[in-house]
């Protein structure tokens, strides 16, 4: 399956003027009131009367768009245990609380009685906030009654009733395996030392590629919430986000439980060599091609494994014969029972990334190693990262070239690319890993 385009989010740059920015509210407004099932039923008709009244507001000057605002109930205090400084904000009621408004009463949410949703309505919830590209914020609630942060993204998705952080969600939840995983799940990271360095969630949307090296992450982030084709779990602290299923979801907290009588197991026995081979198509080819991508092969599949034979699979084989220190006809391209047990089972060696970064036979460059991206060094995979960013749109720092010596302009110019990927910090640092080099040649 190839690898999903990165989508670029940035803030639109529209009219600052008051009537535009009204306007634009209540049309994003509009857009949530389809998630009728969130919030207070109280305060249901209240939020209708907001949206009418914001849409008023735009004609008779926004006069009444104030008292709609008043007309919304104000949620409650946080509660008592509520850790201080918490980054995405606290539990708390919906709608609440708000900065200057008394709290009404409300009530925490209560982990052991959560409602029944099934992983379309989950993913369609998430998709709301997507559309309307509601604005991250540690602070306001959206006009479902959910705080715009990565948890109150989570709680909406999953219907909780309450607006929870990344301390409690767990409580909702349970524990689950990678291999495990289904749209509708969380990618848990929370820090209870301090909060505020690292602790985020995000939700799982399926697997992005054949490898499961990559997922989709719906996610609440600045500035506004996106879908991303994201590394597994995350891109910073990856080995600290857990996976859990959430215990309200249709199908239970674990797996269906198989029907009744032997189940068909993966088959693991050599399918014979006439499966195999130009004009040739079957399931055998793309399992093969699969086995292939996850033992090193990634660049020779430039649109992922196929049911068709190519010559990207015998380059790939054979790739991995060569690996195994097989030459001459036990290196041909074309597995045999051997070459199969090897890769069914996981053994032997894998293949070998490219030594010079020059383009394998896939079209796919690999990633030449860091030691080429340093200041000084003389090396043509920094001439072709250059061509790379210069056909991306990233050349803007080149004052001539680019050419094999790197240099400041090349380090501005991948620094760019990178922040373009929505990465900050060391992950924006202008100095290309495997990451920004798979994006910028896959």
């Amino acid at each position: 399956m190839p690898m999903p385009v990165f989508e670029e989010y940035e803030p639109a740059g529209d009219c600052g003027c008051q009537g535009c920015a009204q306007r634009r509210r209540a049309l994003a407004r509009a857009r949530a009131i389809p998630l009728r099932d969130g919030g207070h039923p109280a305060a249901r008709g209240a939020r209708r009367a907001l949206v009418l009244a914001t849409a008023a507001g735009v004609v008779l000057g926004g006069g009444a768009t104030a008292a709609a605002v008043a007309a919304v109930p104000a949620a409650g205090p946080l509660t008592a245990d509520d850790p201080p400084g918490s980054p995405q904000g606290g539990r708390a009621p919906l709608h609440g609380p708000k900065a200057g408004q008394p709290g009404a009463p409300g009530a925490p949410g209560v982990p052991g009685a959560v409602r029944r949703i099934d992983r379309t309505t989950i993913i369609n919830r998430a998709k709301l906030w997507l559309d309307a590209k509601v604005p991250y914020s540690m602070t306001e609630y959206w006009t479902d009654g959910y705080r715009q942060d990565c948890s109150g993204y989570v709680s909406m998705a999953w219907n909780l009733g309450t607006n929870e952080w990344t301390g409690s969600l767990d409580k909702f939840a349970t524990r689950i395996g990678k291999d495990d995983l289904l749209p509708g799940d969380m990618l848990l990271f929370h820090n209870p030392a301090d909060p505020s360095k690292g602790s985020h969630v995000v939700l799982f949307g399926g697997w992005a590629d054949a490898t499961r090296k990559h997922y989709i992450a719906y996610e609440q982030t600045k500035p506004t919430t996106r879908r991303l084709a994201t590394p597994y779990g995350y891109w910073t602290n990856s080995a600290k986000y857990l996976p859990y299923r959430f215990n309200g979801v249709t199908g239970g907290i674990t797996p269906d439980a198989p029907a009744p009588g032997p189940q068909p197991a993966t088959p693991t026995a050599f399918p014979g060599a006439a499966k195999f081979g130009p004009g040739l198509s079957n399931e055998h080819i793309e399992r093969l091609g699969r086995m292939l991508v996850d033992r090193g092969g990634f660049r020779f599949y430039p649109k992922g494994p196929a049911k068709k034979w190519t010559e990207a699979d015998r380059l790939a084989t054979q790739a991995f014969q060569r690996a195994q220190g097989w030459t001459g006809a036990d290196a041909d391209g074309l597995p045999g029972a051997e070459t199969w047990r090897l890769l069914v089972e996981r053994q032997g060696k894998d293949i070998p990334p490219s030594v010079t970064g020059a383009p394998g036979p896939g079209g796919v460059r690999a990633y030449p190693g860091a030691s080429v991206f340093r200041l000084g060094s003389s090396h043509e995979a920094v001439a072709a990262l250059g061509r790379r960013l210069v056909a991306k749109g990233f050349g803007t720092y080149y004052t001539s070239g680019p050419g094999p010596r790197w240099g400041e302009a090349d380090r501005r110019n991948v620094e760019a690319f990178q922040r373009a990927q929505g990465w900050r910090g060391a992950a924006a640092n202008g100095y290309p890993g495997p990451e920004t080099w798979r994006r910028l040649f896959a």
